[in-house]
């Protein structure tokens, strides 16, 4: 079985960089079926101080999002000035982010907001089995998995609401940095319970220079990796947050469905990194998937336990 490659959340971007995004995050869906929660550590252009000026752009912020099930979602952002952050070197492991009573490291975060009369906290261990490199564009950018099947342990405060378990819930821990955000993505990253281990599907296409696009796709399935470059794209849907496509491989042929529809749909202002404007990202992290193999006209469902994110 594999581990997860610590080095997938090594630190890339310099407290010197004055336009650069870097990005942990974690998406887990709670195992009770009620919701899910999505938290992110962000460094944003720390040499420049984020963006002067917009109080949405300092350097150091943390995000809470609460996605209840038949319901709006919503997030609380906190941001903080760069001094006081305590975090690892370039290339350094083990990998810590730390500011106050924020942090995140290789298997376990926790964080404390107050934002405009709400307080969320949480304290999240997690384990995992799969890890895996999405893209990898050097200094332009990358997206990396440390931990593609993780299993949740802990708990999550929202308001004097509690939510405690182990395992609490499931869902992944992600790794993203860039020199700029894309004008155009789709990412989706879909995990399945399974009696014999989870199997896990995730996928990203997005634009590059001279009009061409990155597309791949990974399936983490009975403790075997299957790579997809070729993704058929049959229905994007941004308005109502659906994506399905046909993947081909050299072992294996999906088609795959992955419905984010309803009202878990999260549109959120993301702040450009050369501060010139936002732009819209659209988010659901309760969407539906249905993975459909060709050799043998097996399945894989999951009601809620996927994620579906699209821009442009």
């Amino acid at each position: 079985m594999l581990k997860p490659h610590k080095s997938f959340n090594e630190v890339f971007c310099s407290l010197q960089a004055r336009r650069r995004y870097e990005v942990w995050f974690v998406r887990l869906g709670l195992a009770d079926g009620s919701g899910a929660w999505w938290f992110r550590y962000v460094l944003m252009n720390p040499g420049r101080a984020g963006c002067v000026g917009n109080p949405r752009g300092l350097p150091v912020q943390v995000w809470a999002t609460w996605f209840p099930a038949n319901s709006q979602a919503r997030s609380w952002i906190q941001g903080f000035p760069v001094e006081g952050l305590e975090l690892s070197g370039r290339s350094e492991t083990p990998f810590h982010f730390e500011l106050g009573r924020n942090r995140c490291d290789e298997n376990s975060c926790r964080g404390e907001l107050a934002v405009e009369g709400h307080k969320v906290s949480w304290d999240l261990h997690y384990r995992s089995s799969f890890s895996v490199v999405l893209s990898d564009k050097g200094w332009i950018g990358f997206s990396r998995t440390p931990h593609s099947d993780a299993a949740f342990s802990g708990r999550i405060t929202l308001d004097g609401r509690r939510f405690e378990g182990d395992p609490l819930g499931f869902g992944v821990q992600g790794h993203n940095c860039g020199y700029r955000h894309r004008n155009f993505w789709t990412w989706t990253h879909a995990y399945f319970p399974g009696a014999s281990g989870a199997s896990t599907f995730e996928a990203l296409v997005y634009e590059m220079p001279l009009g061409l696009f990155f597309r791949k796709a990974v399936l983490w399935h009975e403790g075997k990796q299957f790579t997809f470059r070729k993704l058929e794209e049959q229905r994007r849907d941004r308005e109502k947050l659906c994506w399905e496509m046909r993947c081909s491989g050299q072992e294996e042929n999906l088609e795959v469905l992955i419905d984010g529809s309803g009202p878990g749909i999260h549109r959120l202002p993301y702040l450009k990194t050369n501060c010139m404007g936002n732009f819209e990202v659209s988010n659901n992290s309760l969407a539906n998937a249905v993975i459909s193999f060709e050799r043998d006209g097996s399945e894989l469902e999951t009601r809620g336990g996927a994620v579906l994110e699209m821009v442009g």
